[in-house]
């Protein structure tokens, strides 16, 4: 009697599931369009469930098939630790390295230092995927993912690799036009361009002065006439004087610097946005996760500086 489950389907439904069309997975397989069909076909009739509804365009996976996904990229990537730790006496990274950041800083900072990383490491197998909000961690998707705060998740690792501000900017054109504000209730009077990314309240922007006990905080409801879920295009509506942004001081500070914006309320505090290297604890003897992270730390973490243009 044939096995339910193979091992050697794992791999081939985890690059199906990822390259998100059996043509698509050929392509990525190096075989034909209908030998995925019917490779696919013969996982199904084993497994007597339907993994994959199909159309002529496009693919999704059913609740069976994100069951099975989940469960194979887990295996993998331990079989992947174990390899690694019986082998590795050298403890030299080597393997596939999936990784998660977000659009901007992803495309920015990560993406350039990924580059000079597989330079260094030939034997990892880099996966890089950006997106607006941070994937959960227990969908096993991602070996690392790098996020700005802390997560709340107490079953994962979560490594400070560098400092972060938010800042408050604005265009010099912008505050010649409409003044600027002196206290954190100005901001109701102006333009502030929102950004729509995770969790936190839309268009509440909390600010703070003093200490420990002394330390007082207000929230403002700001508003405005745009708003956008990609903080690069934020950057660029600030740089043409449409208003007043809350931004990361690593996606600003060449602008500060060249006074193509200036900064507001300075004497002002927001919420940190730390950057952290995140992942599952099981990850954490793994030499290319190791050797990874430490990268980053090096790179990003060098003065806590953000890098000059």
């Amino acid at each position: 009697m044939v096995a339910p489950v193979q091992p050697a389907d794992l791999g081939f439904f985890s690059s199906l599931a990822a390259c998100g069309s059996l043509s698509a997975a050929a392509r990525e397989l190096g075989i034909s369009t209908p030998a995925v069909s019917k490779r696919l076909a013969q996982m199904e009739t084993r497994l007597g469930v339907t993994l994959v509804n199909r159309t002529t365009r496009r693919m999704s996976l059913t609740p069976e098939g994100e069951l099975y996904v989940a469960h194979a990229r887990r295996i993998l990537g331990e079989i992947d630790d174990m390899a690694q730790l019986l082998g590795g006496a050298k403890g030299e990274a080597q393997g596939l390295l999936r990784v998660n950041a977000t659009l901007g800083f992803g495309r920015s900072h990560v993406a350039p230092l990924i580059s000079k990383f597989a330079r260094r490491h030939p034997q990892v197998e880099v996966q890089l995927q950006l997106s607006v909000n941070p994937p959960p961690l227990t969908d096993d998707a991602f070996d690392v993912c790098i996020r700005f705060g802390a997560p709340p998740e107490a079953r994962v690792i979560a490594r400070r690799i560098a400092s972060n501000r938010r800042l408050l900017c604005a265009s010099p054109a912008y505050l010649a036009r409409a003044g600027q504000p002196k206290v954190p209730n100005d901001l109701t009077h102006h333009r502030c361009i929102g950004i729509r990314q995770g969790d936190e309240a839309y268009g509440i922007w909390r600010l703070s002065t003093g200490r420990g006990t002394a330390q007082r905080t207000e929230a403002v409801k700001t508003r405005g006439a745009l708003s956008t879920n990609d903080g690069e295009i934020a950057v660029n509506w600030a740089l043409d004087g449409h208003g007043i942004l809350m931004r990361a001081e690593w996606d600003i500070a060449r602008y500060l610097r060249s006074g193509r914006l200036v900064q507001v309320l300075a004497n002002y505090r927001t919420p940190d946005a730390d950057i952290y290297a995140v992942y599952p604890q099981r990850h954490q003897l793994s030499a290319r996760v190791r050797t990874f992270v430490d990268f980053m730390a090096a790179a990003l973490g060098k003065d806590d500086m953000p890098p000059r243009a």
